[in-house]
């Protein structure tokens, strides 16, 4: 064998250190973390979407979605739910651009538009409630306001949020940690957006057309 692999009796193996420190970008932790409770609450909405349709067809001799559903009311819903989306891009249009009153501003009517579509869902709930159709009355009307409500606390829980980060830029300014709270903000958002848009084609649109 040769000399060169073997050691030497009594000779330990050399042992190395990696003695340099390793980058850790600020808020990197914070992004992948966000971003992993975005996949749990797709999971949660996945499983609502699926029991909406497995019992979105049990009316219990009560009345369907083509009796309920109002769809010009549902449709304004939804675009006040897609114009606080747009006026969160600009928010964050004017974040990169360090204009603080410009994003204070866009975020300030993005809570107009979510303020909004909490006020017509309540009014959408209020009506079917007062006209007997709770979430009581079918295994129907039960998916259907634990899947929309679900949604609606989402959008709720986000206006809150809202308003505690236009208390912070205002305060601090548009500093690393406000950014970045913003962005996770941002994607937040624009991902009940997109669950919305789902509710509204497979809940409203083909209850009212089926």
């Amino acid at each position: 064998m040769s000399s060169a692999n073997t050691v030497a009796a009594g000779a330990e193996a050399p042992i190395f250190y990696d003695l340099d420190e390793h980058p850790h970008p600020p808020g990197a932790s914070t992004m992948l973390g966000f971003w992993l409770y975005l996949m749990s609450d797709c999971l949660i909405f996945a499983m609502l979407f699926a029991a909406y349709g497995v019992y979105g067809w049990s009316y219990a001799g009560g009345p369907g979605p083509e009796h309920l559903f109002k769809l010009p009311l549902v449709a304004v819903n939804t675009a006040m739910l897609l114009f606080s989306s747009i006026t969160y891009g600009f928010a964050m249009i004017a974040t990169d651009e360090r204009r603080k009153s410009a994003t204070l501003g866009w975020l300030a009517i993005t809570g107009l538009f979510g303020l909004a579509f909490i006020g017509i869902e309540l009014y959408e709930f209020g009506e079917l409630i007062h006209e007997g159709a709770g979430p009581q009355r079918s295994a129907f009307l039960s998916s259907f306001f634990t899947l929309v409500g679900t949604h609606g606390l989402h959008v709720s829980f986000g206006l809150i949020w809202l308003v505690v980060l236009m208390v912070q830029v205002s305060r601090r300014g548009l500093i690393a940690d406000n950014v970045r709270r913003l962005q996770c903000l941002s994607l937040f958002w624009h991902f009940l957006d997109v669950v919305w848009i789902g509710v509204f084609t497979f809940v409203y649109l083909l209850g009212v057309l089926r």
